[in-house]
């Protein structure tokens, strides 16, 4: 290859990006308590990997309803607002690219994290055999079961709507370039789109029509706050995770795709399920989400560099997130640019904790 096509400029909405190599979203509960506030520490992670052609920063609840995890960052109070603003200013000083992934957990989470109130969802039904990590002050920290949800009303549906665009202009304060919506993994979008999480009978369930409606609505609204071509959107159409499944994903997630590419976001951004014996995705599948989406396409789950070239030579993505692979290699684009090895990282250290395995990991001499 004449050309590594990993390095190969592309345009994404109004910012060029320099690589087509991506640091996805991944949760690391080190926000600063109390108050889910984005710390120094935080500043200089994402800074030491502002390489990246964009950075996802870490799932950010919306409100304090849409918390799933202990020790994740907010994006709704001042103190959280400003305590990005240092992220994105140590970011943008190194010459990198951010965007803020906005998430409501929905039922994803226990009444310890929510100040002892029910969690919602599109409907009452509990992720069964689902745990999640709280921290309710009393007894030590550790993971706990998840509880039945309560079905959102139609004006809690709103409510939520606009916590989503009031969370996209306060990202734009922040410093941020751009939003993601976390519509995958079977948090709150999720629980709406597929068939199994949602037994509604009114607008928002039944038809795969009703059951896009809410990804509808959060999409026009936080683009209308801030503009489409800073929005992206990440799905994950085979994914089991936290009790989400759909009958006939290739078709739901088909018409996602095309539902997404009407309202002209700059990107949509496809975790692939990535556990052992996982389910595949069909090339036919990927040719059909390319067919259906006009702009960006990012895919993410278990790549290296060979398979990353492969997608992008092959057409069906234009973008390539390694997850992992950022956590012990801050300079990984230049790693895969000499063809250097990837350090391993240290799965004790992944969620909680300080600066060790957060900061810690060297670059290349």
């Amino acid at each position: 290859m004449s050309e590594d096509c990993l390095f190969s400029p592309l345009r994404l909405g109004h910012y060029q990006l320099p690589n087509r190599i991506v640091m996805p979203p991944m949760t690391r509960s080190r926000a600063g308590q109390p108050g889910d506030v984005a710390t120094p520490l935080m500043a200089e992670y994402y800074a030491q990997r502002a390489s990246a052609g964009l950075i996802i920063a870490e799932g950010t609840q919306i409100s304090p309803l849409g918390k799933g995890y202990a020790w994740t960052p907010g994006i709704y109070s001042p103190e959280q607002v400003a305590g990005w603003k240092q992220v994105t200013t140590a970011v943008h000083a190194k010459g990198g690219l951010i965007f803020a992934q906005l998430w409501h957990v929905g039922r994803v989470t226990h009444p310890d994290n929510i100040g002892g109130q029910q969690p919602i969802s599109a409907s009452a039904l509990r992720a069964e055999g689902v745990r999640v990590f709280v921290d309710n002050g009393s007894q030590a920290p550790g993971f706990v079961e998840t509880t039945l949800p309560r079905a959102l009303s139609r004006d809690e549906i709103a409510d939520v709507v606009a916590e989503f665009r009031r969370a996209a202009r306060n990202a734009m304060e922040a410093g941020f370039d751009g939003i993601e919506l976390h519509g995958a993994n079977g948090y709150l979008i999720n629980q709406f789109l597929d068939s199994e999480s949602n037994t509604r009978d009114d607008e928002y369930g039944g038809s795969l029509e009703n059951r896009l409606r809410f990804l509808d609505e959060v999409t026009q609204a936080v683009c209308a706050e801030i503009g489409a071509e800073r929005v992206g959107v990440r799905l994950a159409p085979l994914t089991t995770l936290n009790g989400t499944v759909d009958a006939d994903p290739e078709t739901t997630y088909t018409a996602a795709a095309r539902l997404l590419g009407q309202h002209q976001i700059a990107y949509l951004h496809i975790a692939e399920a990535d556990w052992d014996d996982a389910p595949t995705m069909r090339v036919e599948f990927k040719q059909a989400l390319r067919a259906a989406f006009p702009n960006v396409l990012i895919y993410a789950g278990k790549y290296d560099a060979a398979r990353a070239r492969a997608a992008i030579s092959d057409g069906w993505a234009d973008l390539i997130g390694f997850g992992r692979p950022f956590v012990a290699n801050p300079d990984l684009p230049e790693r895969i640019r000499q063809g250097a090895p990837w350090a391993q990282h240290d799965p004790a250290t992944l969620f909680g904790g300080g600066a060790k395995g957060l900061t810690d990991y060297p670059c290349l001499d």
